[in-house]
């Protein structure tokens, strides 16, 4: 009898509308994150396309190991960068941004297509591509808020 008396209160109560970046409360967003993961999916990829082949047979593993963390690097990068932008897609905005950027959607379905080329390809002009894309979702991201914050890159 308590337990539906106390379940009967709770359904009458109003709930509160809540926004969030991970499906929690805190409705902290911007696209920094993502900026500095394509950043590194491009400075790997550079890193990458710079290795020479070893000078002997005995510098091979130790060529193969830095091969290897390179392009496990540059992946883990490129699927950071992934997410970071698939929570600013699903998560922040909202069909109302559609009409101020009417190609919200094909931006980031492009732009998370570019994350999985970077992941499968060494492409210095796909890394290139995908800071661009990261670039153009940071001026959407930030007009959105009525602000025009300023595109810096760390490297």
């Amino acid at each position: 009898m308590l337990r539906s008396a106390l379940s009967a209160i709770v359904r009458s109560l109003p709930a509160s509308t809540v926004e969030a970046h991970c499906d929690g409360p805190c409705g902290v967003y911007d696209p920094a994150s993502a900026r500095v993961h394509a950043e590194a999916v491009l400075a790997m990829t550079k890193k990458l396309k710079a290795l020479e082949a070893p000078a002997s047979a005995a510098d091979h593993h130790a060529a193969l190991n830095t091969f290897a963390r390179f392009v496990a690097v540059k992946e883990d990068e490129a699927q950071k960068t992934k997410n970071e932008l698939l929570i600013l897609w699903t998560d922040y905005f909202k069909p109302e941004h559609l009409a101020t950027f009417p190609d919200l959607h094909d931006t980031f379905w492009k732009a998370a297509k570019l994350c999985s080329a970077c992941k499968v390809h060494i492409d210095q002009g796909k890394a290139e591509e995908l800071l661009a894309a990261v670039e153009k979702i940071h001026g959407m991201f930030w007009q959105s808020k009525g602000r025009s914050d300023a595109w810096v890159t760390a490297s």
